[in-house]
């Protein structure tokens, strides 16, 4: 088979997923991620559908993450004096299946960390196509060349921002930011999934969210595009934004310098024309990402398997392949690509929260809540055949 020597950039979902069956069909795979582990935590992902769930059990991984699941977690959404004011059922967010995506990582890692070069705290530097391959520098390591490199590093992926352009020309910013502090209570404890609840208190542009298996605070908030000056500066401002807020906020803002685990991002979306470029392609956030869409997982999952599947059958010839998952993925990750959950769960009015919590409520969520998973079966996955011996 030609094209044998692979580079995937990111260790976190999509890219353990693709060197899986990157393996499996014969190539040589090398994983570089940034971090200098995987990282642990983080907040709950999830599967829906048919089409995910045979995705899974085809890796042989879904009893597994079945059993680290973190189980559904309502989200009552209370007035100031924590009287409920609607619900929004775990068994929307969080599909069939939901586990932390740390545990998620780690089960993908271990698939694969034997018949896959992983090399931690190192990342691309500069990327060079030539005849024969990608020349391809690191930050740490030495130079080297590849036959096909892959991007699978994130909504900020650098692979995209080296081949495609800046970040600005293809990620648009939703409006919003989000923030998760501190160690998740419950769930990815291998005991199995448990129902649970957590509690959400809105004030225009503004949302507080405490429990539940997600975090044990969330945060989101309506803004332009904000500069920040390192995590300190983050935590400055989310606490700003958030002062005078009524409920458990006040609490919630004085336990924030005690969490070291921490995270701050803005909502928003990949727009690519191509997901492909010569001998580069991006699977994952890094080409079709959309925070909090609650479909980017499955989609990551999805794409790596037919990406690779299609260089299985092309016997390597990376052009006809690419065209061919071009073609496959465009439609299916359009499923949330219109999505804002900024715009949904804080919206900017008075009145914005009052139509929030009535539709919560009505039949138009439940239809909502069926489109999306029916929308995550709307692909034919192929069998694509084992070329190479395990």
């Amino acid at each position: 088979m030609k094209n044998r020597s692979v580079l995937i950039s990111g260790a976190s979902i999509a890219g353990p997923a693709l060197a899986y069956w990157l393996d499996r069909y014969g190539f040589e795979v090398t994983v570089v991620e940034r971090a200098p582990a995987l990282r642990p935590g983080g907040q709950a992902v999830d599967f829906k559908g048919g089409v995910q769930r045979t995705l899974l059990e085809r890796m042989g991984i879904f009893d597994e993450i079945q059993r680290r699941s973190t189980g559904a977690t309502d989200t009552v959404f209370v007035d100031a004096e924590g009287r409920e004011r609607a619900r929004m059922s775990g068994d929307f967010t969080g599909g069939e299946v939901e586990i932390l995506r740390g545990d998620l990582a780690a089960i993908l890692h271990g698939l694969t960390a034997e018949r896959c070069n992983y090399v931690f705290g190192d990342s691309i530097s500069a990327l060079r196509e030539t005849g024969s391959g990608v020349d391809v520098e690191f930050e740490h390591g030495p130079a080297r060349r590849f036959d096909l490199v892959f991007g699978a590093d994130g909504i900020h992926s650098r692979v995209r921002r080296l081949v495609f352009g800046p970040e600005a020309e293809f990620v648009e910013h939703r409006g919003y930011y989000y923030a998760i502090a501190g160690d998740v209570p419950g769930g990815g404890d291998g005991d199995g999934p448990r129902r649970r609840v957590a509690y959400a208190h809105s004030a225009p542009g503004l949302l507080a969210v405490r429990g539940g298996p997600k975090a044990q605070q969330m945060y989101m908030f309506a803004a332009g595009k904000l500069e920040f000056a390192g995590e300190a500066d983050q935590r400055r401002v989310l606490t700003e934004r958030f002062a005078g807020m009524g409920w458990q906020v006040p609490d919630m803002l004085a336990e924030l310098p005690d969490h070291p685990d921490f995270y701050l991002d803005a909502i928003a979306r990949v727009r690519m024309p191509r997901f492909v470029s010569g001998r580069v392609a991006l699977v994952g956030d890094s080409a079709y990402g959309n925070t909090l869409a609650g479909f980017g997982t499955g989609s990551a999952l999805v794409g790596g398997y037919v990406l690779a599947g299609e260089l299985a059958v092309a016997g390597g010839e990376y052009g006809t392949a690419f065209a061919r998952y071009e073609e496959i993925l465009r439609d299916y990750v359009k499923i949330g690509g219109n999505s804002n959950v900024g715009r949904f769960l804080a919206p900017k009015t008075r009145y914005g929260l009052r139509l929030r919590d009535w539709f919560l409520g009505s039949r138009l969520f439940d239809l909502m809540d069926k489109y999306a998973t029916d929308a995550t079966d709307d692909i034919d996955l192929a069998d694509y055949p084992a070329l190479a011996p395990r």
